[in-house]
């Protein structure tokens, strides 16, 4: 365990994780509209030492947009705002590589690197939203194994760009009045299914020499692409033994591709709730519960496992079978539905279990009893900090 250490981002998700965080006491249901919202959260994480921030990104609004705040600030902008007032936190954004291009995420991730003085992080999606794609002139969304193999591409391209400046390129020779050595700047000459680009990048090399790249798929498809790629890995496992075997898992994918030292690091997801007493993290809890509604996490269990609401009755245990959506999002399809499976639960108690976040990535954190609080923060950082997690 020596020399381990435990990486904890905050995810600035609207007012919190719970679709219902809007509607709690003293809460501007609008703060996720402001720019000043993200700065002070921002700062906040930055004053108790996390290692970065990180902003989701859709390209549509969901279709139940009458319960909850939706996702429509464009991260990276709202992150170089947030770079101009923090100094030392990492800054993650969220950008597709369905539809983008290679060039553009290139150049906007690298900016926002030098900008921020080397504390950028790329987190690589495929979007299988059809809602997004029909916005980028297609009529749904677009098959799994072309978006992955597309995503494949558009990763090799990026870094490449990054990597076409030589670290000793500038040469900045006042006297003589070289600027760069040219022959230490190459173009790329990339030519492939998807993607024609033939660089070189017109920014030069960012102070990371490249930004940070996270992933979060987990189809195979997904872990294939983390563990070629992926310096940290974004999972929504249900279980600590899950999450570690995947932890295991994607290892085990990078050694194949030649890439060693512990990479990529798995950041499993974290939801607290914080009062002064337990029971007073308890109550908060049950008033975030209470006040998601029905309707909202019905139809939001619908469009995880794709099946029609009309299939789900509340008393009843979900269809006996359900195919994985061919072109949707794998990650949360076998998450709810291992939790529903391996519980034995009902439509109903899924909900109700799904409101309560995702075991074992759930802590209620109690401020009365000190000791016992800290001693359990350590019990599970210990757990954490094994070789294989």
């Amino acid at each position: 365990m020596s020399g381990r250490q435990l990486h904890l981002n905050v995810n600035i998700l609207h007012a919190g994780f719970s679709p219902a965080a809007w509607r709690m006491d003293g809460v501007d249901p609008y703060a996720a509209f402001t720019v000043d919202h993200y700065v002070q959260v921002a700062k906040i994480a930055e004053r108790a030492k996390l290692d970065a921030i990180f902003l989701a990104d859709q390209a549509a609004i969901s279709d139940r947009i009458d319960y909850r705040p939706i996702t429509s600030l464009e991260p990276t902008i709202v992150l170089a705002t947030i770079a101009a007032a923090t100094e030392r936190i990492g800054l993650i954004a969220t950008a597709s590589t369905s539809f983008n291009e290679p060039y553009n995420i290139a150049r906007r991730f690298a900016t926002l690197d030098h900008v921020s003085g080397g504390r950028i992080g790329w987190n690589i999606v495929t979007t299988a939203d059809p809602a997004s794609a029909r916005n980028f002139g297609l009529t749904g969304a677009i098959d799994h194994g072309r978006r992955y193999e597309r995503a494949a591409e558009f990763t090799e391209i990026v870094k490449a760009l990054w990597d076409s400046w030589e670290d000793d390129a500038f040469i900045g020779d006042v006297a003589s009045g070289r600027f760069v050595d040219a022959a230490k700047v190459h173009a790329i000459e990339h030519e492939g299914a998807h993607f024609s680009v033939h660089g070189p990048h017109n920014v030069p090399r960012s102070p990371q020499g490249h930004p940070v790249v996270i992933q979060a798929g987990g189809s195979d498809d997904g872990k294939e692409l983390a563990a070629r790629h992926a310096e940290a890995v974004f999972s929504a496992s249900q279980s600590f033994e899950e999450a570690l075997a995947y932890a295991k898992e994607l290892k085990a994918r990078a050694v194949a591709y030649g890439r060693s030292g512990g990479v990529p690091l798995n950041l499993a997801g974290l939801a607290t709730i914080i009062g002064s007493t337990e029971a007073e993290a308890e109550r908060r809890q049950e008033e975030l519960w209470d006040r998601i509604p029905l309707d909202y996490s019905l139809t939001r269990l619908s469009g995880v496992l794709g099946i029609d609401r009309e299939r789900l009755r509340l008393d009843e245990k979900l269809p006996d079978v359900i195919p994985l959506p061919p072109n949707g999002g794998h990650t949360f399809f076998k998450a709810t539905l291992a939790l529903a499976r391996n519980n034995d639960f009902t439509v109903r108690q899924l909900i109700r279990a799904q409101r309560q976040y995702r075991p074992p990535h759930r802590c209620r954190h109690a401020g009365a009893d000190r000791r016992r609080y800290r001693k359990m923060v350590c019990r599970r950082r210990r757990r954490w900090l094994q070789p294989d997690a």
